[in-house]
């Protein structure tokens, strides 16, 4: 039985790395799959091109590492030669099981898409289905996220403008549906801009 904490990270960890069924972590490095295992989650890699491609298993304990930071410090582990315990290999399920100590890793950091991939991920659901409130999103300038968001109480599409920084910007993202509401925020449509109908700026919030 998974301690209730554990699980609720492995969730979260699993909810992350799904984008990596379409896109490699690293350089011939494909994601297979996430299992959990006790105070820890283990990533399932396949390394290598398809004649001599490796299956890897990275335990990375759930009490040192956020699921935010986990794609990050796979990509460091994956990117380049790294020297392990032979307490920390073994093998199971007929791939290489490799204990990480993230104490010791620096996780590479998150590449913008991904970094936009959280956003929109944290609103595009759980939610009502039938009056969705993200309903599309660009990527445009430096580091900067357009969302288009639709409240229920009012008709038209609103434009939000978002930084896209270093750590996922939790605070923002819990209160963007009452800050599209507040007039100091409010510019007009961008003339550029046919898909919304009023553009809110929350990039210096």
């Amino acid at each position: 039985m998974i301690d209730p904490e554990d699980r609720e990270q492995q969730a979260d960890v699993t909810r992350r790395l799904l984008y990596f069924l379409n896109a490699p972590v690293a350089e011939y490095c494909r994601l297979r799959g996430v299992l959990p295992a006790p105070g820890a989650v283990r990533i399932a890699i396949r390394a290598g091109d398809d004649e001599n491609a490796r299956g890897f298993l990275y335990e990375i304990p759930n009490d040192i590492v956020t699921p935010y930071n986990v794609p990050g410090l796979l990509r460091t582990v994956l990117s380049g030669p790294q020297l392990y315990s032979s307490s920390d290999v073994n093998e199971v399920m007929g791939m290489t099981l490799i204990r990480l100590r993230p104490e010791d890793i620096t996780p590479d950091p998150e590449p913008e898409q991904g970094r936009a991939l959280t956003v929109v991920q944290a609103l595009s659901g759980p939610g009502n289905d039938e009056n969705p409130f993200l309903i599309g999103f660009l990527m445009h300038g430096d580091g900067l996220l357009r969302l288009y968001v639709q409240r229920t109480d009012r008709p038209g599409i609103i434009g939000a403008d978002i930084r896209l920084t270093e750590t996922p910007a939790t605070a923002l993202i819990a209160s963007i549906s009452s800050l599209v509401e507040e007039e100091q925020y409010r510019q007009l449509a961008p003339d550029d801009d046919p898909h919304c109908d009023l553009l809110v700026d929350l990039t210096n919030w």
